[in-house]
């Protein structure tokens, strides 16, 4: 039997090793769920993955919530030699996003992929899924260069995969996932050239080591190229405003539960990855003295704020519409990196996180109304709040976060944006982020009134969606006010990454002993 002592070391052994857990569980579950080939243990194994990957992403949060880091040695080979996992407050809370979303999906998706993709095909469904969750993982967590490049590429080759098993409800499915591949796979090899270029200047992949090298190096050429190719590169996985055309599409045909998932997490990683290398492997410095900011992040997201909210207002499709807001909502993320301040990261960090959570109730009903009304076009989707209630309920309480309204978690990314717009002396910005809110107030109206001041279509399903959609949607829109009131960790974490991400690789420093963990107390 155990001593107490045993115990305890035996605890922190297994505490030492999260960082790497945090992949290999989900990793290694993919091909058991393929392995043992039966579709009775795709979902519970792939239930059971995420489950675990939330828990660990929360204990990593909490461990770097105060401004610390881990860095994680992998095996025993010290960087700048070895890969390097480096989790801090910005990664971890991404990390949380993306395990958390996953562990909402799935149970959700046990009525959705039944309905909507041959029960042949339910096992390598979850074994891809599974697959993209440890791709976004391995993306945020990584401290290596091109550890980010593999990770992207195993996301993306699965996420190809899953758009286009909504082609046997509609064949589009097919032409959105290879139009999503062409685009992805430019913007991976974009991605790619420049940490080619990188490598060529500094001789290191690891990012910590690479900033280390690069200081000084704003003029060189070739450091210029590579930031122009990371930037493009990750311009299309994020779909900056015009660089989207592969995201309605995609969105729109894949099966509802892909949609949820990408949606919420998809995006938001290529953002993640886009803040790491502008400001902790090139250096704030480096990012202003350029006029990225000014010339090119500034004036494309308030083009997409409007330009796509404007698209999405005439809409008359929910699900594409809601596409076209994803495009809009990622220009505030944009707009906040473009203020170039604490504040203006925080907005970012936070609106990450919240729209995140926003979507995937509001893509999670969209779910339950292509299972009883077979369609999300208007017309087909008409009276079908009243109907079912507690979904178009859903739709209310995530329509007034995308919106902003106070109470809800929309509202604190905005406010923040303000605020950081305010003390940028941008008084015009603060009146266009409002106004662009105002748009959105009119195609959340619109669903609003399909869903609850007209007849039902005669063809629609009168009957509420199966408990198990329903509680995951009213969990995810549940966050979407309990962010609204509690900001303590959504806030509290953001803060702690915009300033770490502000002082670019300042305490990056190379780290002597793999699986320390440094600062947060320790």
């Amino acid at each position: 039997m155990a001593t107490a002592t045993e115990v305890q070391h035996i605890a922190l052994t297994l505490r030492d090793q999260l960082p790497i857990l945090q992949i290999i569980i989900p990793f290694c579950t993919a091909p058991l769920i393929v392995l043992l080939g039966g579709r009775r243990l795709a979902w519970p194994l792939a239930f059971a993955a995420s489950v675990l990957s939330l828990v660990i992403s929360f204990a990593l949060l909490m461990q770097v919530m105060d401004g610390g880091y881990i860095s994680y040695h992998l095996g025993g080979w010290a960087p700048p030699v070895g890969i390097e996992y480096r989790v801090d407050a910005a990664n971890a809370f991404v990390l949380l996003l993306i395990s958390a979303t996953a562990t909402l999906v799935l149970p959700f998706a046990l009525r959705s992929v039944a309905a909507e993709i041959p029960e042949r095909n339910h096992t390598l469904f979850y074994a891809c899924f599974i697959l993209c969750v440890t791709g976004l993982l391995g993306v945020v967590i990584t401290g290596d260069a091109f550890n980010v490049f593999v990770f992207l590429e195993v996301s993306s080759l699965s996420t190809y995969v899953l758009v286009s098993q909504g082609s046997y409800r509609d064949k589009r499915a097919l032409s959105a996932a290879y139009d999503y591949l062409i685009m992805g796979t430019i913007g991976a090899t974009f991605f790619v050239i420049g940490i080619g270029l990188l490598y060529m200047t500094t001789g290191t992949l690891n990012m910590a080591d690479m900033a280390d090298r690069l200081v000084g190096q704003g003029g060189n050429r070739t450091v210029q190229a590579a930031f122009a190719f990371i930037v493009v590169g990750m311009g299309l996985k994020v779909a900056i405003y015009p660089l989207h055309l592969w995201l309605p599409a995609a969105y729109n045909y894949a099966p509802s539960a892909v949609t949820v998932f990408l949606a919420s997490t998809s995006t938001k990683a290529a953002v993640y990855v886009l803040l790491r290398f502008m400001f902790s492997v090139f250096q704030p410095e480096f990012v202003f003295d350029s006029n990225i900011l000014l010339w090119i992040f500034a004036p494309f997201a308030l083009l997409a704020m409007f330009a796509a909210s404007l698209i999405a207002v005439f809409q008359t499709n929910f699900k594409r519409m809601l596409a076209y807001s994803s495009i809009a909502q990622i220009g505030y993320m944009l707009l906040g990196i473009s203020l170039f301040s604490v504040t203006g990261l925080t907005a970012t960090m936070v609106h990450l996180f919240n729209h995140g959570i926003t979507k995937a109730a509001l893509f999670m009903a969209v779910g339950a109304l292509v299972l009883r009304a077979g369609t999300t076009f208007y017309d087909r989707i008409a009276g079908m709040g009243r109907v079912m209630p507690f979904t178009g309920a859903a739709v209310v309480v995530g329509g007034l976060s995308l919106i902003g309204v106070p109470g809800t978690a929309g509202f604190i990314s905005k406010w923040v944006l303000v605020q950081a717009a305010f003390e940028a002396g941008l008084w015009w910005v603060a009146l266009l982020i409002v106004a662009s809110s105002l748009l959105a107030v009119l195609y959340v109206w619109r669903v609003v009134e399909v869903l609850y001041l007209r007849e039902p279509h005669p063809e629609a399903t009168k009957q509420e969606a199966p408990i198990s959609m329903l509680i995951p949607m009213w969990i995810a829109a549940a966050a979407c006010i309990w962010f609204g009131f509690d900001t303590s960790l959504t806030l509290g974490a953001s803060t702690t990454a915009a300033e770490g991400l502000m002082h670019g690789s300042a305490g990056m420093a190379l780290t002597p002993t793999a699986g320390t963990v440094f600062g947060a107390g320790h």
